[in-house]
């Protein structure tokens, strides 16, 4: 086991019960480091629980988009991201910065009523699976998805250093597709639809027809021999130093 699978393992005791952090416009993945800042009391209390146990938040995404957020009981997608706390920090004005690591894919199975201050629910956890391929089938998958990566992404040495690196290293698929799918900006169903897919070769395939559809709407107002790259102002690769640097580990 690696030192990452041993980060996103669950407890061996975990029982599927979760504390539900819901935020609107946001798919956490598992292998992605989600940094967030709590202040508001009924989530404070839910990470002083979790600190104090399992370290444990599942994170939710709103259906109902920013507004919906001050709505207790709004509507939330039926597949969450749970992750573990790695880093805790208080702040001077009684907020604190997490550091969160996805460690595993999961459905809601029912919320749950609770006399706490944050939402509850039993979930049915969704570990990643492959149905059995040729070792040469799946290098080959990895390296469509790389592929179809580095055409959405502006082409640098460094990045094509990274790919390569990506490449040739035992980073599995799985982790691959999470990173790539948490790291660009998809869009909130397409990134809900491959939080969803537990099947591995599934969620590749998926994420290449995702970002070959953005490469071919992009390409008319790309610049001649560019790569194509759909995103906000805000999320500019070019000024944000994208991609971010990947773990092999």
């Amino acid at each position: 086991m690696t030192s990452m699978d041993e980060v996103v393992e669950l407890p061996e005791d975990f029982s599927g019960r979760v504390r539900l952090f819901p935020l609107p416009d946001l798919v956490v993945f598992p292998h992605a480091m989600q940094p967030l800042h709590i202040f508001e009391p009924r989530y404070c209390d839910m990470l002083a629980e979790s600190l104090a146990t399992d370290r444990l938040i599942a994170m939710a995404t709103l259906a109902g988009g920013p507004q919906a957020t001050f709505v207790s009981d709004s509507q939330i997608h039926p597949t969450v991201c749970i992750g573990k706390i790695v880093s805790h920090v208080e702040t001077e004005d009684g907020g604190h910065n997490i550091l969160l690591i996805g460690a595993q894919r999961a459905k809601i199975l029912r919320e749950l009523p609770t006399n706490r201050s944050f939402r509850m629910a039993d979930v049915e956890v969704a570990v990643d699976f492959q149905p059995v391929i040729a070792s040469a089938q799946s290098q080959q998958l990895k390296r469509s998805v790389l592929d179809a990566f580095a055409a959405v992404i502006p082409p640098s040495a460094t990045v094509q250093h990274n790919l390569h690196e990506l490449m040739a290293g035992q980073m599995g698929l799985g982790p691959i597709t999470d990173i790539i799918a948490y790291t660009l900006p998809l869009g909130l169903e397409a990134k809900l639809a491959l939080l969803a897919e537990a099947n591995v070769g599934e969620r590749a395939r998926l994420l290449i027809q995702v970002l070959r559809e953005r490469q071919h709407a992009a390409g008319a107002t790309s610049p001649a021999g560019g790569a194509a790259y759909i995103g906000t102002a805000s999320q500019n690769p070019a000024a944000d130093g994208f991609p971010p640097p990947f773990s092999l580990n």
